[in-house]
């Protein structure tokens, strides 16, 4: 039986034989902070957990836990990756008393957009859509000096919308919360949760954000009225 150890060592060799010099050398121009890629395309490390997730899929839950946080260790975007995708395939395995252990990982692992989005609009966001109550803990986040967790307020809504649409007035209320936010990435993560909304309540979100485009920076309108009828953009977009 594999162990935590020789999976981290095992995935590193995997990757390492995978990387492709001519994607990370481009890749770096999606990030405005320092980002350390192996160079290993998407699809490719997605795979790759798959695989990996067969050879671990009967550990316990504290094991997965275990090698997630070593392969956090390791530094990289495309281990940090895998270990998010292995904690998505946790599913309901993670319980209401794992969340100190998931905002730790959000505080500790996550550096970027890509690691927030990956772990917020699967793993925890799926922890939250089944145990909603949690959301209330997630209120400090918006007003915390961390980017990230700001942003992870507004994208761990998205996984139990798209499953329910009943959370429209948190929706509401966290993008009240970060609207003035200076940090183009957080208006660019509440700006994509208004849009996801905006799927199926287009009405209510145009009007949310009419009543605030004069104030609402750019950024996060364009976001948030991307996919509505080009009248309702016109709209918003028009100066006050």
């Amino acid at each position: 039986m594999p162990t935590s150890k020789t999976l981290v060592r095992d995935i590193r060799a995997d990757l390492l034989a995978r990387v492709d010099p001519v994607y990370k050398k481009g890749a770096t121009r999606f990030f405005k902070e320092e980002v350390l890629l192996l160079g290993v395309r998407t699809p490719v490390h997605r795979k790759l957990a798959k695989q990996y997730w067969k050879q671990i899929k009967d550990w316990s839950t504290k094991q997965v836990y275990e090698l997630c946080e070593d392969l956090f260790a390791r530094g990289t975007m495309e281990e940090s990756m895998i270990a998010f995708a292995f904690a998505r395939e946790l599913k309901d395995r993670i319980l209401p008393s794992d969340f100190p252990r998931m905002e730790r990982w959000l505080k500790r692992y996550v550096t970027n957009w890509a690691l927030c989005d990956e772990f917020c609009t699967h793993a925890l966001g799926a922890l939250i859509h089944r145990h909603p109550e949690l959301l209330q803990r997630t209120v400090a986040w918006r007003s915390s000096k961390n980017r990230w967790l700001r942003r992870a307020s507004a994208v761990i809504l998205i996984y139990p919308w798209r499953k329910e649409n009943n959370f429209l007035q948190d929706i509401f209320e966290t993008a009240d919360a970060l609207l003035l936010d200076e940090d183009d990435m957080v208006q660019k993560g509440y700006g994509w949760m208004l849009k996801v909304a905006a799927d199926f309540h287009t009405k209510e979100v145009h009007a949310f954000v009419m009543e605030r485009r004069d104030r609402m920076p750019r950024t996060a309108l364009r976001y948030a009225i991307e996919k509505m009828p080009p009248a309702m953009k016109k709209r918003a977009m028009a100066r006050p």
